[in-house]
């Protein structure tokens, strides 16, 4: 028997697992999903942010909460002809609460992007909790780490290398530049 030990305590960390998906999968269900769309609510209310919350159950247990800004013209047009422009629509960016296959909560920020304009830029994923873990200061935190990315996407300069690139993607001069051979 001492053969299987091995055997048997993966087993029953698989078994575990799997009870885990269950109690994640009901909390989401009994209390977390309200818990953070009243939150969110509380959030814009107090800050005068303006955005909407939708919450989109269409496949069970696979539900999200998107906090979004919403969408505008950019300001930025077209050229058509002399008299018609084409204004290229703004996205201006989301905070995301997915429920995962395993009832763990992914929280993501969707960064603004202009349609037309370049790539838009990969979604960060802030982290990835279990539901019990999700509490009042980690959304707050959350949605101060939300404004802050996107208050920096907003505000795009050469002072912020770390920045993802806006725009079109241009290779630097030095990248583009032939090998130099000796000789």
């Amino acid at each position: 028997m001492d053969d299987f030990n091995g055997l048997i305590s993966k087993v029953q960390r698989y078994q575990s697992v799997l009870n885990n998906t269950k109690t994640y999968r009901e909390r989401w269900t009994s209390t977390l999903k309200d818990l953070i769309i009243s939150e969110l609510e509380a959030m814009l209310k107090v800050s005068g942010l303006q955005g909407t919350i939708e919450a989109t159950d269409k496949v069970k247990h696979l539900e999200y909460i998107i906090l979004s800004l919403g969408t505008e013209e950019s300001g930025i047009a077209e050229v058509i002809n002399d008299k018609l422009h084409k204004p290229l629509i703004k996205t201006n960016g989301s905070l995301i609460y997915q429920q995962l296959y395993n009832g763990k909560v992914q929280v993501m920020i969707v960064y603004p992007f202009i349609e037309g304009f370049g790539e838009p830029r990969p979604p960060k994923v802030i982290s990835i909790y279990r539901p019990e873990e999700i509490k009042t200061p980690f959304l707050l935190r959350h949605m101060e780490e939300f404004i802050k990315e996107i208050t920096q996407w907003e505000d795009f300069d050469d002072d912020d290398q770390a920045a993802a690139k806006i725009g079109f993607n241009v290779q630097s001069l030095a990248a583009a530049k032939p090998p130099v051979t000796e000789g």
